[in-house]
């Protein structure tokens, strides 16, 4: 038995041209999935051109794994539709479907939230991965942003003892995601994602993406937010974390 496919949409600003080129160009998906780590290029090869089937006419993807991106052309405008492929074609895919369906919501706001804030930009990030022990928006001080509507304008001291301020960018059931205004116009993703049957505790996760902070500025950061995740989700895993186990889980042969 499978379940019915589960889609993820959003509307970026820009035209359709551009959101399949950055679908397509290995260096222009660096600028937007995920986040930095050793295995990004690997990763990026995987998801978005091995054993893919693709239409540039129809601006049409499907993964390896089934999962199907399509683009249609807005007036200058585009609607991304992901749509997952359903549960039940191979028993190693299934045990991580919530966690890849979590990494694609993830991916397509920092894709729209790149191309229309900061085309052509290059971005430096952190990433903090852990047990959800601690509800991770509790941790952070960021419950009550979280329940503002998207385009809501927040201000608000960090967990870091650094001023937030920026905007709701989008939310999600499991997810909230705000610009902050102080990393250069910078995106922050919290996700607290719920038990699944391959992360039964649940995961906290937090990707900080940030533009134009020079070297110094960039890793006060980096060590600010690992010494704190590190003192409140003390079984994490930060900043090289592998990407790969979200949106491609390890299958059998």
């Amino acid at each position: 038995m499978t379940d019915e496919p589960y889609s993820i949409e959003v509307t970026i600003a820009v035209p359709v041209g551009d959101v399949w080129s950055a679908l397509r160009d290995p260096e222009l998906i660096r600028r937007w999935h995920g986040w930095h780590f050793d295995g990004l290029d690997k990763e990026i090869e995987v998801i978005y051109h091995q054993n893919v089937v693709e239409s540039a006419a129809e601006h049409r993807l499907e993964t390896q794994g089934g999962d199907l991106f399509e683009l249609t052309d807005l007036d200058g405008r585009t609607r991304l539709r992901v749509t997952r492929a359903p549960r039940g074609g191979d028993p190693d895919w299934d045990a991580y479907y919530d966690d890849i369906t979590e990494g694609w919501i993830t991916f397509v706001h920092q894709l729209a939230f790149a191309l229309e804030r900061h085309p052509g930009a290059d971005r430096r990030t952190v990433f903090l991965s852990g047990a959800a022990a601690t509800p991770v928006l509790e941790a952070t001080g960021l419950v009550t942003v979280a329940g503002l509507p998207p385009a809501s304008p927040y201000e608000l001291e960090g967990p870091t003892g650094e001023t937030l301020r920026g905007q709701v960018r989008f939310r999600s059931a499991n997810q909230v995601g705000l610009t902050v205004d102080g990393w250069g116009d910078g995106l922050l993703v919290v996700a607290q994602n719920p038990p699944s049957p391959a992360n039964p505790g649940g995961t906290a996760m937090m990707v900080l993406t940030t533009y134009g902070l020079d070297d110094a500025a960039f890793a006060g950061l980096e060590s600010r937010w690992n010494a704190w995740w590190a003192r409140n989700f003390p079984e994490a895993t930060a900043n090289d974390q592998d990407a790969t186990a979200v949106a491609d889980p390890p299958r059998g042969d």
